[in-house]
């Protein structure tokens, strides 16, 4: 459920002026129009699963983009059965000015090509069919003048074949790799929620930029209620995030419960890395590592050129004049 400060679970990313959403909870379009994000560019919708706290934002966010004049189809990725869940929530949302297609994953596993993005979709463990996502912008290798010279490549066949065009002229076949160096690296995105741990995740999220892991219970002596509801602890996650060896983490998807999920973030930091010769961080006092974190959640800075933020399962910083007044 939805707390004050607080929304149900949603991701939206932004990529070259194309905007792409994970899940939709209740709450969803507060945290963009708070962000100062636009709905009209939302072009692919992923939905991890079909429960309520995932999907439930949809029908509204559905009748504001077609309120901001959109008239683009609309992708939607998901389990099987997402066209006949989302048909049933457009009850109070019939008619819209564009179109929605439905793409339903097939298997354990299925990749995606769209606007710039590779969207990996692989299957995790929960109480329902639920899909993890890795979203990927693929870098290609600088082009080199000097191999295209060397290959006697037109001039005014340069741009193009860097552009990833293949070029026919007189006979010949100019292909991109001929003027181009090896793959450089992009960026990485790997979102998981409503899950145990697996070896999909440990498959799929290594190498990433920023890894969103659910954190359902903060408290390790809950950790046979995570079994038994197919979540996680804050540790759990924190060992995945070191298994799979990802740059940064950001838990989300707390239990309602779970009023003041800073109060377990030692649970996190407790986490050694698995290189027992590499030299064990120095021990910060539990007030130190609040005022760390409630800097990091007030940045919200954007991952190089693509730019995330994390719209649900965050807490925004208190006001300082409020936390005066609390604590006063």
């Amino acid at each position: 459920m939805p707390l004050p400060r607080r929304w149900l679970t949603a991701l939206m990313t932004r990529y070259k002026g194309s905007s792409l959403l994970i899940d939709c909870g209740e709450g969803t379009q507060v945290a963009i129009k708070e962000k100062g994000w636009s709905f009209k560019p939302i072009d692919v919708i992923c939905f991890s699963h079909l429960h309520g706290a995932h999907i439930s934002g949809l029908p509204g966010l559905l009748l504001t983009m077609g309120n901001a004049d959109r008239k683009e189809p609309l992708t939607l990725i998901g389990p099987k059965g997402l066209e006949r869940v989302v048909n049933a929530l457009r009850v109070i949302a019939p008619e819209l000015p564009f179109e929605l297609k439905f793409i339903e994953i097939n298997g354990p596993e299925q990749v995606f090509e769209i606007n710039g993005y590779r969207i990996t979709a692989f299957r995790v463990n929960h109480n329902v069919l639920c899909y993890g996502y890795t979203l990927e912008i693929l870098r290609q290798g600088k082009f080199s003048p000097e191999r295209a010279r060397e290959q006697g490549i037109p001039l005014e066949y340069w741009n193009p074949l860097q552009k990833g065009n293949v070029i026919e002229a007189d006979g010949v076949t100019y292909t991109p790799d001929m003027v181009l160096g090896p793959a450089r690296k992009g960026l990485k995105v790997t979102y998981t929620t409503d899950t145990r741990p697996t070896e999909s995740i440990v498959k799929h999220a290594p190498g990433s930029d920023l890894f969103i892991c659910e954190g359902m219970y903060g408290e390790d002596d809950k950790l046979e209620k995570a079994k038994g509801y197919k979540h996680m602890t804050f540790r759990e996650a924190a060992t995945l995030a070191r298994d799979a060896g990802v740059k940064e983490m950001w838990l989300t998807h707390y239990s309602p419960s779970l009023v003041r999920p800073d109060d377990y973030m030692d649970k996190v930091s407790d986490v050694e890395p698995q290189d027992e010769n590499k030299p064990k961080k120095e021990k910060k006092s539990r007030a130190w590592k609040k005022n760390k974190q409630a800097e990091k959640k007030a940045e919200n800075a954007p991952c190089g050129r693509l730019k995330c933020v994390l719209m649900a399962g965050n807490i925004k910083p208190m006001p300082t004049s409020e936390k005066r007044l609390r604590q006063g």
